[in-house]
C-alpha cells in the first residue's frame, strides 16, 4: 500500500477554500482593539458530555488515565478532591500541577507523603503565599530547590556598579 495521496482537482480546491488563512496586521490590530470577544475560540465549549468522561477518566483503573482526567481544567471540584487523595502519586501529582485546583486542595498536597506531588504544588502558579512557607522548610531538598527556584524568578536581581 501507498503513502501517496491522489487528490482530485474538486478535492484540492475544497482543501484550499476550507484552509485557514493569516491574519494582516491590520486585520490582527483591529481584533485585538475589539477585545477577547472578537477573536474565535480555539477550543469547542465545555458540555455536559465532556464532564460526563471527564467522569469516566477519573474512576478508570488505570492510573495513567486517571491522571490524564486530573490534568483537565474542566474536571469538576468533587472529583479533582477524590483524585488529590488517589492512591496513585503519579495521579495526585497531577492535580497538584494543574492551575484549576483550588487552593485548599494544594494545601492538603503541600503535606503529601510523595516529594514530587509536593515539589509540583511548589511550581504551580496559583499556589497560595502560606504554602510556599510551609515548603521552603520541606524535608526535600527538592522541595526546598523548587520553592527557591520559583522565588528567584519573580524577585528582581540587584546589580552592583
Amino acid at each position: 500500500m501507498s503513502c501517496i495521496r491522489f487528490n482530485t482537482p474538486a478535492q484540492r480546491r475544497q482543501m484550499a477554500a476550507a484552509a485557514p488563512r493569516m491574519l494582516s496586521a491590520q486585520e490582527a490590530a483591529a481584533r485585538e482593539a475589539a477585545g477577547a470577544d472578537a477573536i474565535p475560540q480555539s477550543a469547542p465549549p465545555v458540555t455536559e458530555s465532556k464532564v460526563r468522561r471527564l467522569r469516566l477518566l477519573a474512576a478508570d483503573g488505570d492510573p495513567r488515565i486517571r491522571a490524564a482526567a486530573a490534568a483537565s481544567a474542566h474536571l469538576p471540584d468533587d472529583v479533582r478532591a477524590r483524585l488529590a487523595r488517589d492512591p496513585d502519586a503519579q495521579v495526585r501529582a497531577w492535580v497538584a500541577r494543574n492551575e484549576s485546583t483550588s487552593c485548599d486542595l494544594l494545601r492538603e498536597l503541600a503535606d503529601d507523603a510523595d516529594e514530587s506531588v509536593r515539589g509540583f504544588v511548589a511550581v504551580n502558579y496559583l499556589v497560595p503565599a502560606d504554602v510556599m512557607e510551609r515548603l521552603a522548610d520541606d524535608p526535600s531538598a527538592t522541595v526546598r530547590g523548587l520553592v527557591a527556584w520559583k522565588r528567584s524568578l519573580r524577585e528582581p536581581e540587584t546589580v552592583t556598579a
